[in-house]
C-alpha cells in the first residue's frame, strides 16, 4: 500500500515519521521530525540529563512546549503553539476560519455589529453643536452688545414702539405730572434695545449661539457645550427642547439680560441663589422664563418712561435696563423665597412684581445697590434666609389676592407660563407686548 503523501512549500513529505536518532551520552533521547502542512515541527532536547533525571522540555519552532504532546489528526494541541505569522503565511488560519469557525465567535461579530450600527444611528439623531474637546468660548454681555451695535437693524427699528402712545385727557397728564422725557442724545440707544428685542434667535449667528451656551455653561457650572436642541434646555428652565420658543414677547433681549446675570462677577451669586431656588422641591419654577417675564417687567417700565428719570441722570440706557432687571429678578426672589410662594402663586406674584416695578423703580434699584453692598461686605441680605416677619402676604396684593394665591395653592393647580408674556393690559392705552 503507498503511504498517502502531502505536498509542503518545497517538496513532497511522506506521512510516515522520519526518525533520527541522535546518542548523546546515555540520554537515549530522540529527535522527532513531522512535517504537517508544509511546516517542520522538530522536537528537540533542551537539556542535558542530570542526576539521572531528564529535564526534557521540547521546542516546536523555538518554543517551548508540554510534555504531553499528542499528535491529533486536525494538529489542534501543536498549532496552538506557533507564532501568528507562521499561521498566517501557511494559511492555516484560512483553513480554520473556512472549516472550524466557532458559533460563540460568529455571534460576537454580529452582536457588535449590530451595536455599530446603533451608534451610528445615535449619533445622527442629535449631533453635538460642537466637539468636546474644543468648546465655544463665553461671550461678555458688552462683546454681545457691540455686536447688535454694529449690526445693521433698520428692519427691526420700524417696527419698535419705544413709548405708549396716550391720547387725550391721559396725554395731558403724562405730560404735566409725568416723569421727565428721555434725552434726545439717549434715544438711538433706548431704539437699539426695543430692536434687540424685536431680534429672534438664530442659529447662523455664531455671537447667538454663544450667548446661549455661555447662559448654560455660566448656570449648571459646565465647562463643555451643550447640543443646541434637547431636555437639557429644561433644566434651566426654559419650557421645551428649543429655548426660542420662549422668546417670542421679548426676543433675544431676554438672553441678553441673563448674559448679563450670569457673566457680571456681583450678580452671579444672585442668578446662582434664584437658579437654586429654582430647582426646590416644592417651591421650583422655570428660572429662564421667569428671568424672561423680569424683561418684559423691565421693557415695559422703559416704555412707560418710569426710568427716563435715572437714565438722564447716568447718561445711558442699557446699563440702567439691565440693573433694574436684576433688581426685579432679586424683588420676585424675595417673595418668592419669604413668603414660600410655589407654581401655582406664579400669576399672582408675577402681577405683584410688575405693579410694583412700575410705580416704585427708583426704591427697587436702591435695594439691589443696598443688597449688593452687603453681598460684598460679607453680611446676609435681606431674602436670603427666611424672615419670619416675611412670611405675610405683601401689602401690596391686599387681603383679595392673598387669599386667592392661597386657594390657587391648595388646589394645586400647576401654572403655564407660555401666555403669561402676553397678559392682556390693565391700564387704558398700555403697549401691548412685542
Amino acid at each position: 500500500m503507498t503511504p498517502k503523501t502531502y505536498r509542503g512549500q518545497d517538496q513532497e513529505h511522506t506521512c510516515q515519521e522520519i526518525h533520527t536518532r541522535a546518542m548523546e551520552g546515555n540520554s537515549g533521547v530522540t529527535t522527532h521530525t513531522e512535517v504537517l502542512y508544509g511546516l517542520s515541527h522538530e522536537f528537540k532536547p533542551s537539556e542535558e540529563i542530570t542526576n539521572g533525571h531528564s529535564n526534557y522540555k521540547p521546542t516546536m519552532n523555538g518554543l517551548i512546549v508540554g510534555h504531553n504532546v499528542k499528535d491529533h489528526s486536525n494538529g489542534s494541541a501543536s498549532l496552538r503553539s506557533l507564532p501568528i505569522s507562521a499561521l498566517k503565511q501557511n494559511g492555516i488560519l484560512q483553513t480554520l476560519a473556512a472549516g472550524g469557525e466557532q458559533p460563540k465567535a460568529a455571534e460576537e461579530n454580529l452582536e457588535l455589529e449590530k451595536a455599530r450600527e446603533e451608534w451610528e444611528a445615535l449619533e445622527g439623531v442629535q449631533p453635538a453643536l460642537t466637539d468636546d474637546s474644543n468648546p465655544s468660548p463665553l461671550i461678555s454681555f458688552n462683546e454681545a452688545l457691540q455686536y447688535f451695535q454694529t449690526t445693521d437693524l433698520g428692519e427691526l427699528l420700524k417696527n419698535i414702539q419705544p413709548t405708549i402712545r396716550r391720547t387725550g385727557l391721559a396725554a395731558i397728564t403724562h405730560f404735566l405730572f409725568g416723569p421727565p422725557r428721555l434725552h434726545r442724545e439717549l434715544l438711538e440707544e433706548r431704539d437699539l434695545v426695543f430692536a434687540i428685542a424685536q431680534c429672534s434667535l438664530d442659529n447662523s449667528q455664531t455671537v447667538h449661539m454663544r450667548v446661549l451656551q455661555t447662559i448654560y455653561k455660566r448656570l449648571i457650572g459646565s465647562r463643555l457645550d451643550c447640543p443646541r436642541y434637547g431636555t437639557h434646555w429644561e433644566n434651566i428652565g426654559f419650557q421645551g427642547t428649543d429655548p426660542a420658543t420662549d422668546l417670542r414677547g421679548t426676543g433675544f433681549l431676554g438672553l441678553m439680560h441673563t448674559l448679563y446675570f450670569v457673566m457680571d462677577p456681583e450678580t452671579l451669586p444672585l442668578a446662582r441663589d434664584i437658579y437654586k431656588l429654582s430647582q426646590h422641591p416644592t417651591q421650583s419654577f422655570p428660572f429662564s422664563v421667569m428671568s424672561i417675564n423680569m424683561t418684559r417687567i423691565a421693557l415695559q417700565v422703559l416704555r412707560e418712561e418710569a426710568l427716563s428719570k435715572e437714565c438722564n441722570r447716568r447718561q445711558q440706557v442699557v446699563g440702567v435696563l439691565n440693573e433694574f432687571y436684576v433688581a426685579t429678578y432679586l424683588h420676585l426672589y424675595q417673595l418668592w423665597k419669604t413668603q414660600q410662594k410655589t407654581i401655582s402663586d406664579s400669576g399672582f406674584v408675577l402681577k405683584e412684581v410688575e405693579l410694583f416695578a412700575k410705580k416704585n423703580p427708583k426704591q427697587l434699584l436702591r435695594r439691589l445697590e443696598v443688597f449688593l453692598k452687603e453681598r460684598r461686605s460679607g453680611g446676609v441680605p435681606w431674602g436670603v434666609s427666611p424672615d419670619p416677619q416675611a412670611q405675610q402676604p405683601s401689602p401690596s396684593l391686599g387681603d383679595r389676592g392673598a387669599k386667592a394665591g392661597v386657594g390657587l395653592g391648595s388646589k394645586g393647580k400647576e401654572m403655564h407660563f407660555t401666555g403669561v408674556c402676553d397678559l392682556p393690559p390693565d391700564m387704558e392705552g398700555e403697549a401691548r407686548l412685542i
